[in-house]
């Protein structure tokens, strides 16, 4: 089939009315439903993930990112002439209670599934919806496991054997550390799936690791056991794959501890610098690989995070670049399939497993993004370091 481009530039120069192409309601932002008030038929698109809990600033950034994408896609005429609403349900990244969320939006009338936000989740959630032909895009799940055997779900993310390897290859590029300590989480698959791939490739390019460390989500409260390892085996640089809450416990105990190597880590480290009583100072040369970095001077950078910051406060995080985009992805999906929302969620499905691997996007979070058979999509992360209190790009 011919593949088709989009261009991000487009969709930044649409205007963005906040709410009004979904009824003039903002019930979505609270987890509700956001329909249009004329009963008109509409593209209905659910979204899951946490919204409160430890995980929330993920399930919030991308929840607000979405809402955001839907407001100008609808300004701007729609999906083959048709308007979207958007209902985002809250899953505090517990497994049954992501299902629970799903069961909640089949009910409401789902057609697509923009989540969920967490690995776990997603591993729940995307067995549920191979078996009901329900299409999946997730922008933030990263594990295989979310994509593995499932024909009908998509990332719009990067996977973890992908920020595995590209880590230890940009730690043995720029020379940032001889000896190596790891510490994971081996009961979470996206901190396991991205130290494995990251595992293999030091030992194929020759990037030393000294010691590897693991916790479980019932010990993530105090690291000084693996901190002290790391230390006694003189690493000088600490890669973290897992999330931002825990990785300010790790700051702060090696702080503590007067342990000082550099500090790594991967997409789960995005909103490190909004931890509640988190001495943000501690971050200070935190390195970590995203497809998105907020200071980025282009104008579609530039545009969103100007929106974003306006309506709903703050500076958009990765997971919200990456759930942005993903609605622009289904919007050229589903205008090449040429389907309207009278279109069972089955046919949609269908469709849209054909139609996004003729997709070439330019979005926010990586240029000509294409995807394979496996879910997978084809880009490349950039390098950020945490510097004066904020994100900034290293190259």
């Amino acid at each position: 089939m011919k593949k088709r481009a989009l261009s991000l530039a487009l969709c930044a120069a649409m205007a963005a009315s906040l709410f009004v192409g979904c009824g003039g309601n903002d019930k979505a932002a609270t987890g509700g439903e956001s329909v249009d008030t004329s009963g008109e038929l509409t593209w209905r698109i659910g979204g899951i993930g946490p919204i409160t809990g430890g995980a929330a600033q993920y399930g919030q950034g991308v929840m607000n990112a979405i809402q955001l994408a839907v407001d100008e896609v609808n300004e701007a005429g729609g999906i083959n002439g048709y308007n979207i609403s958007f209902n985002f349900q809250d899953d505090e990244a517990d497994q049954q209670k992501s299902v629970n969320a799903y069961n909640t939006l089949k009910d409401w009338g789902m057609q697509i599934l923009e989540g969920t936000v967490t690995s776990g989740a997603g591993q729940a959630v995307s067995a549920e919806t191979y078996a009901d032909r329900m299409f999946m895009l997730t922008p933030s799940a990263s594990s295989t496991d979310v994509t593995s055997g499932h024909d009908n779900v998509f990332q719009v993310c990067f996977s973890d054997p992908n920020q595995g390897k590209v880590s230890a290859d940009y730690i043995k590029d720029n020379e940032l550390a001889t000896k190596v300590g790891v510490i994971y989480d081996s009961s979470d698959p996206y901190s396991s799936g991205v130290y494995q791939t990251f595992a293999a490739e030091a030992q194929a390019i020759g990037l030393e690791i000294v010691a590897t460390e693991a916790f479980t989500a019932d010990s993530k409260t105090d690291f000084t056991t693996q901190l002290q390892k790391c230390k006694d085996a003189e690493a000088d640089l600490l890669f973290l794959p897992f999330y931002y809450t825990e990785g300010s416990i790790v700051l702060t105990q090696a702080n503590q501890m007067g342990y000082a190597p550099v500090m790594f880590g991967v997409d789960g480290f995005d909103g490190l610098l909004s931890v509640e009583n988190f001495d943000v100072k501690l971050a200070e040369g935190v390195y970590l690989l995203t497809p998105f970095a907020a200071d980025a001077e282009d104008e579609a950078t530039k545009s969103f995070v100007s929106k974003y910051e306006e309506k709903f406060g703050g500076t958009p995080n990765q997971f919200a670049a990456d759930a942005y985009d993903g609605v622009f992805i289904l919007k050229a999906a589903l205008e090449a399939s040429g389907l309207t929302p009278e279109a069972s969620s089955e046919e949609i499905c269908e469709a849209l497993i054909s139609e996004i691997q003729n997709v070439s996007y330019d979005g926010l979070t990586g240029e000509g993004m294409t995807w394979n058979d496996k879910g997978e999509v084809s880009k490349a992360p950039k390098a950020v370091i945490i510097k004066d209190g904020a994100y900034a790009s290293v190259d």
